[in-house]
């Protein structure tokens, strides 16, 4: 019995030492809170917000705004969206280390991916970036270009075609000969048969495409040196293209020893193979979008989010397909 005693009188005074400690450490944490100045404790409070919504950013979820009109239809300009970074996998850190996501980018998804274009720094340079970014409320960029101007990293379009698809582009309407097939489908016969749709824009009519062709012949032969390059007539200029098409076509028939300005032409003719491992992205908007037409497929690998739905402006809420 006596044992029982002491047992339980060294457990209760055990239990007021921890709990005295604990007391002591609190009241010390909360005058030192109090002792803080406003603005350190201001500080802190925006540094730790703005780690936070940095891993939130890289792991989960980011906020982005639509800076362009190249998928208007969908998502205009100004557009504020989330987008999901767990489904298709986030990257350890930026630009490095990919890691697996629950499934790969399908058809049809419009998707966030880093821009081909853009020459990265490193991770250290793009997180510094980011947190400047954010811890200034977006109003400095350190990512900048040699005119000044804020360095495009990540691009939004939608994933048109999947790996072992061809895209034909033909007076800027798209067809597709899919893998196993023999005969092209448009891409409005395939919205039609497959029940998905989503809006597709165009700049350029199609009693402009024959102007736009004799001005890419004649373009040819200012290339050739056989014409002055004020001889080029107006033309719509959205769909380059197509202007190109005729170009090359020129080009091609007048140096066929030109191994480099064939497969140029036979490319924009044929159309673009889509490789395993890869999507061919391209924006609603047609005739206003620089997009795999231009920088060919883009690995799965840069592929890093799936645009979910726009919250703002408020008049226009609600999921993106």
């Amino acid at each position: 019995m006596t044992a029982k005693v002491d047992f339980l009188t060294s457990l209760v005074t055990f239990t007021e030492r921890v709990l005295t400690r604990r007391k002591k450490r609190r009241l010390a944490q909360k005058m030192k809170q109090q002792a803080k100045h406003w603005i350190r404790d201001w500080a802190e409070a925006i540094l730790w917000a703005v780690c936070m919504v940095l891993l939130i950013n890289q792991y989960l979820f980011q906020m982005y705004r639509i800076p362009s009109g190249s998928m208007s239809g969908t998502l205009e300009i100004g557009d504020m969206i989330f987008v999901d970074k767990l489904v298709y996998g986030p990257e350890l850190l930026p630009g490095m280390a990919k890691m697996p996501g629950a499934r790969e980018a399908r058809r049809g998804e419009v998707i966030v991916f880093e821009n081909p274009a853009y020459l990265s720094k490193g991770p250290v340079f793009t997180i510094l970036q980011q947190f400047v970014y954010m811890a200034t409320l977006t109003l400095v960029d350190i990512d900048l270009d040699e005119a000044g101007q804020p360095r495009v990293h990540y691009l939004i379009k939608r994933a048109i075609a999947t790996g072992g698809d061809t895209v034909r582009v033909v007076d800027g309407e798209v067809s597709f000969l899919f893998q196993g097939t023999s005969g092209w489908v448009t891409e409005r016969e395939y919205q039609k048969a497959s029940g998905f749709s989503y809006p597709l824009r165009r700049m350029v009519k199609p009693e402009d495409y024959p102007s736009i062709g004799s001005a890419g012949r004649i373009a040819a032969r200012i290339d050739m040196g056989i014409i002055p390059a004020s001889s080029l007539p107006a033309y719509n200029p959205y769909d380059e293209l197509a202007l190109n098409r005729t170009r090359l076509a020129e080009l091609a028939a007048a140096y066929p020893q030109d191994a480099r300005i064939v497969a140029e032409d036979r490319k924009i003719h044929s159309g673009w193979y889509v490789p395993e491992g890869r999507l061919f992205p391209m924006g609603d908007n047609r005739d206003n979008s620089k997009d795999a037409r231009w920088f060919g497929a883009v690995s799965l690998d840069k592929v890093l989010g799936h645009a979910l739905f726009v919250y703002w402006p408020l008049g226009r809420l609600g999921s993106i397909r």
